[in-house]
């Protein structure tokens, strides 16, 4: 799994019936410091997340392993919503305070 804010979403009118019901999201990768690094995934959303949020996804064929994503034409899923990180003892990240 990788580190990752969505910063977006994609609205598509006209797609593959397999996935017409999944929300689609821009999710911008993060380093360990919580950096926004240039790259960047358009991502399934498998539990309710939402812009701005720190997620974790997963690509490839782990993607599909979601009862919502599976045996679907998908190459990211958004996994969960991170609530913290703690990193050596010391807290990267708190939703409650950070989001």
């Amino acid at each position: 799994m990788k580190l990752g804010k969505i910063v977006g979403t994609v609205v598509s009118t006209q797609k593959d019936q397999k996935i017409e019901t999944l929300r689609l999201y821009i999710v911008r990768d993060l380093s360990v410091a919580l950096e926004e690094k240039p790259s960047f995934v358009v991502a399934a959303d498998s539990v309710g997340a939402g812009v701005g949020e720190v997620v974790l996804y997963a690509s490839g064929s782990s993607a599909r392993q979601t009862d919502m994503t599976q045996n679907r034409p998908i190459d990211a899923t958004i996994m969960a919503i991170v609530d913290q990180i703690d990193m050596e003892g010391t807290l990267l990240y708190n939703k409650a305070t950070d989001g």
